[in-house]
């Protein structure tokens, strides 16, 4: 019996990114779908997967303890097994499997991933610093495969931005819901706002950080407060928390928004909330707002680049903002309140986000069958 085609998955995370959840839900499925799979990871980085592990899947951590000095390790890996596809994510880490493929002399078909709006998150970067990343993925990320992206948008952006043909970048939907997420969905919440006859809670979910733009979601439901009786918690932790809580206290907030930090599973609060919204300046996709969709609760978002629009554009009740805009983000909160879209709505919006869906959409991309 031939022995299963193999998949090595390159990755580097602090452990919490959008890159862990992808590849908690992604390296299993692709291994159910009856291939081998090698995570390859840098010494105590992410991701952790969930065990335990399918019998096709297994972990290789590397003794580096960054990236780029991985790279003598890489290249023997790939010297040694000879992966159909090398899947990497995030770009210092798309370039190092790039050079390492290269300097292998394999023919490793090596398939790079984006998961942001590439233009938005260079943008805070020196001028330098941006000269540099567009020009080096301009010209590497040409090697690759194939770029793969979450979001239409996304995929626009890179090809405008980078300079690289639109025909190269492929749309990919995450892997984001799974049987797991329905079980971590229904399980008991205790907390005392959620319970009965406590007034609605309007849910955010992310990084504390400059993207998610919280100040703007703190700042509106300031403006919705008058108009909704209702509460605003923010789960996440980051480096902006101080600035957000002087928000909350120079509003006068105190009593009525909550910020307590990193919760490992924040489904049941999305499917007990009233409404979740997503405030951020910018996002590959946004897939908490998938998510929430998932749940069956009312979602308001901004109008960022990219991903909310493709999700909700076509929902009637206008959902979205204008991102940075405290008044407009108000409105669609109270329209969302007002007059929420049903379970059924909501449910079929991040239905192409399950995960045999997403798995399939992958393999296809990256040239391989769905079935081996």
């Amino acid at each position: 019996m031939a022995e299963p085609r193999r998949i090595a998955c390159f990755l580097a995370t602090s452990g919490h990114s959008g890159v862990d959840r992808l590849a908690k839900n992604l390296l299993p499925g692709m291994a159910e779908a009856g291939y081998r799979v090698d995570l390859l990871k840098i010494h105590n980085h992410g991701p952790e997967l969930n065990h335990p592990l399918p019998e096709n899947l297994r972990v290789v951590e590397f003794k580096a303890k960054h990236v780029y000095p991985a790279l003598p390790e890489l290249i023997r890996y790939l010297k040694q097994y000879r992966p159909e596809v090398l899947l990497s994510d995030k770009d210092r880490v798309n370039r190092t499997a790039l050079l390492a493929n290269a300097l292998s002399g394999n023919r490793t078909r090596v398939a790079v991933r984006s998961g942001t709006t590439v233009s938005k998150n260079l943008a805070s970067r020196s001028r330098f610093d941006r000269f540099v990343q567009r020009n080096s993925m301009r010209y590497l990320y040409r090697h690759a495969e194939t770029i793969l992206v979450p979001s239409k948008g996304a995929a626009d952006d890179f090809a405008d931005y980078i300079g690289i043909e639109r025909s190269r970048i492929q749309v990919v939907p995450s892997p984001i819901i799974t049987p797991g997420f329905y079980q971590r969905l229904n399980q008991p919440l205790d907390h005392p706002w959620f319970q009965t006859g406590q007034p609605k809670v309007i849910l955010g979910v992310g990084e504390l950080c400059r993207r998610k733009d919280f100040t703007t979601l703190i700042r509106a439901f300031d403006l919705l407060k008058e108009r909704s009786e209702c509460r605003l918690m923010i789960l996440g932790e980051g480096h902006a928390r101080a600035r957000l809580e002087a928000e909350v206290a120079r509003l006068g907030l105190q009593q009525r928004v909550s910020l307590p930090g990193f919760v490992d599973n924040p489904y049941p609060y999305m499917k007990a909330a009233g409404l979740f919204v997503l405030s951020s300046l910018w996002e590959g996709l946004g897939a908490v707002l998938v998510e929430a969709l998932a749940a069956g609760t009312a979602v308001a978002s901004t109008r960022c680049p990219s991903g909310p629009e493709e999700l909700l554009g076509d929902l009637p009740g206008e959902p979205l903002a204008t991102p940075g805009d405290p008044a407009s983000l108000a409105d669609a909160m109270a329209r969302q309140l007002d007059n929420p879209l049903s379970k059924e709505q909501l449910q079929a919006a991040a239905a192409p986000y399950a995960l045999q869906n997403s798995v399939s959409s992958y393999l296809e991309a990256m040239g391989l069958p769905e079935a081996v």
